[in-house]
């Protein structure tokens, strides 16, 4: 069955059946202007990934720069992307987090910041009690971090611009709740005093930050208390208040909230050995940190998707061209 009639038929849940996690769309060729697909055709809340698959071109960038995706695709990538091997077997491994990824996308650069932060925390807390999650967490069995020696961000204000580090390179600078609270005081004060211009945001060691520290993950007590505190604390919602006066450099692993927290910015650099990635989904997750409103914004949500789905690393140079940087130092 054609996807238009998939999409429009009254019965779509029941042609999707509960085994039924992706669809695969052929597309003629990578010029969006040739699919004739109708603009206002959407999913809407349907629980699958709507593939749009074009034919090999030689290039291996994933398809769809901010604007162009018709809504009836959840993402769109060549026969030759080498990303495209990984969506399907990621999509396969974890189905409940790629279909909540897919219709979470589908919203979220139509939200109000504040409330597409909220919805991706919702979502996010749901998939931790889900069975996906659980499964990672029996099977990696992450160890609890041990304690910071240092503070796990450092301020310094040098008159009108205040930098921020990053410092837990023991870790990789890994996410941690020490590091959200940190993090979130210093750019509540760069929020509340105009006389700070400008906010320089980096990491110490070898990364700018690894993503979410994984000996942290699922430590509340309960998604919906976890779903609050995130809802409370969020860099992500200060960060794009600030996104006008704040440069962000990238080096080593960006993973995770290295990038999702990154994006909000109106200038990210990165080294040219940079790597740039979103692994939550091989966990049974989707992005937590902000991914899902900051990414869509800078490079589209089929591109986000890609990025997402496969759980690939990209690297800088891809990054630049995507619109994930603005600059390679």
């Amino acid at each position: 069955m054609e996807l238009e009639q998939v999409l429009r038929s009254p019965y779509s849940d029941a042609l999707i059946a509960d085994t039924v996690t992706a669809l695969v769309v052929e597309l003629d060729s990578d010029d969006d202007a040739t699919w004739r697909i109708d603009p206002g055709l959407t999913p809407g809340s349907l629980p699958v990934v709507v593939i749009g698959v074009v034919p090999g071109n030689g290039r291996t960038t994933t398809l769809g720069s901010p604007g162009t995706a018709p809504a009836a695709l959840d993402v769109v990538v060549a026969t030759d992307d080498p990303l495209l091997d990984d969506i399907i077997a990621n999509i396969e491994r974890c189905p409940l987090a790629a279909v909540s990824l897919a219709v979470l996308l589908r919203q979220s650069e139509t939200l109000a910041v504040d409330h597409a932060l909220a919805a991706e925390s919702a979502v996010y807390s749901v998939l931790q009690s889900g069975p996906e999650f659980a499964l990672w967490r029996s099977a990696s069995r992450p160890a609890a971090p041990p304690p910071d020696v240092e503070p796990a961000v450092i301020g310094r204000r040098d008159e009108s611009t205040l930098s921020i580090q990053l410092n837990r390179p023991h870790r990789h600078n890994a996410f941690s709740a020490s590091m959200r609270d940190a993090l979130t005081e210093l750019l509540a004060l760069a929020v509340s005093d105009d006389t700070i211009a400008r906010v320089e945001l980096s990491g110490r060691g070898p990364s700018f930050c690894s993503g979410g520290d994984l000996g942290e993950f699922g430590s509340f007590s309960d998604p919906a208390t976890a779903h609050r505190t995130r809802l409370a604390r969020s860099p992500a919602r200060l960060l794009h208040r600030l996104r006008d006066r704040i440069h962000v450099h990238l080096h080593g692993s960006c993973l995770g909230a290295g990038i999702e927290l990154a994006a909000f910015a109106d200038h990210v650099s990165a080294s040219g050995a940079a790597m740039l990635g979103l692994p939550e989904l091989t966990l049974g997750l989707v992005p937590g940190a902000g991914g899902t409103v900051s990414l869509p914004r800078r490079i589209g949500r089929w591109r986000t998707a890609a990025l997402a789905l496969s759980a690939r690393p990209i690297s800088a140079s891809t990054a630049l061209v995507w619109g994930m940087v603005d600059s390679i130092d």
